[in-house]
């Protein structure tokens, strides 16, 4: 008999969110850089295991919103901890509780979803006891399902949390193709690929102003090469400046480095070009959220 479960992924930005569901699916879905706020909407991750199917869904962290960008990360947050069955509040494994779990775990018991407690990061821990501190202080203020300690970078404790999840799986068709791994369209992958190397290779300020809208995805007739045609959107002209660097470096730094990635994941030779241009203050226009695809 075929099982599914619906499955979110919740906590704080930066806890390792988006490397857990990557390595729940075992493919690159969702990107990842030191940057708080890396993910924007929700991105779905499939796993099918035998009879088990199960659909995570990886949200933005929570956070206290200062442009309706953040108004619009916050809502895909609420939106991915509705009618599920069984969320995972992700959470590093020193340190004190903060403010956003504390909401985020309301939220949770409000909607009577079970919980899970991922102490993500756990082979960067030095002492245990504070491990076992910042547990004894969750278990204070909620009833976990369960609580796992686990590597999401190194893969340690995988397995068990799969093991655990197949508990909240209920009789039910399985509602992708077992190959599946992300319901994402291509276009929306590749875009993500690039802001990811932007992330990784600009400073802390710029690229949480930055958008990327693939244009154009074509074969060539003879099907050697895709050409893929980029629109890399900022906030100000001296931010456009930086991204391009002198003599085109930097631009062509992340375009290099988003292309190897999209050949990879498109197993196809990619004939990549970007360009930069300026939308002053996209990020609190209604008119360039729609238009950039968060509305």
């Amino acid at each position: 008999m075929t099982r599914s479960a619906f499955v979110s992924i919740v906590g704080r930005p930066n806890v390792g969110k988006s490397t857990l569901l990557n390595a729940l699916v075992g493919e690159h879905v969702a990107i990842v850089s030191p940057k708080p706020q890396t993910t924007r909407t929700r991105i779905t991750g499939i796993l099918t295991r035998g009879e088990d199917q199960f659909v995570f869904i990886d949200t933005p962290g929570m956070h206290v919103p200062r442009t309706k960008l953040g108004d619009y990360m916050v809502g895909q947050v609420n939106e991915g901890m509705a009618d599920v069955d069984v969320a995972l509040l992700v959470t590093e494994p020193t340190g004190e509780i903060h403010p956003v779990e504390a909401i985020l775990l309301e939220r949770l018991r409000q909607n009577k979803t079970p919980v899970i407690l991922i102490l993500n990061k756990v082979d960067a821990l030095a002492k245990k006891e504070l491990m076992m501190e910042k547990i004894a202080a969750f278990a204070a203020q909620h009833d976990f399902a369960q609580v796992i300690p686990l590597s999401a970078q190194e893969g340690d404790g995988i397995d068990i949390l799969l093991q655990e999840l197949s508990h909240f799986a209920k009789p039910s068709p399985h509602y992708f193709d077992e190959d599946s791994y992300t319901e994402q369209p291509e276009r929306v992958i590749v875009a993500e690929l690039i802001r990811e190397k932007m992330l990784l290779n600009l400073r802390d300020e710029i690229p949480h102003g930055v958008a990327v809208v693939v244009e154009q995805m074509k074969d060539r007739p003879d099907g050697s090469i895709i050409d893929i045609a980029a629109t890399i959107y900022c906030e100000k002209d001296t931010h456009k400046g930086i991204i391009i660097g002198a003599k085109g470096e930097t631009l062509k730094k992340i375009g290099s480095q988003a292309r190897a990635d999209i050949e990879q994941f498109l197993q196809a030779k990619v004939n990549l070009q970007c360009w930069v241009k300026v939308r002053k203050d996209w990020r609190n226009r209604e008119d360039s959220l729609r238009q950039l695809g968060f509305r």
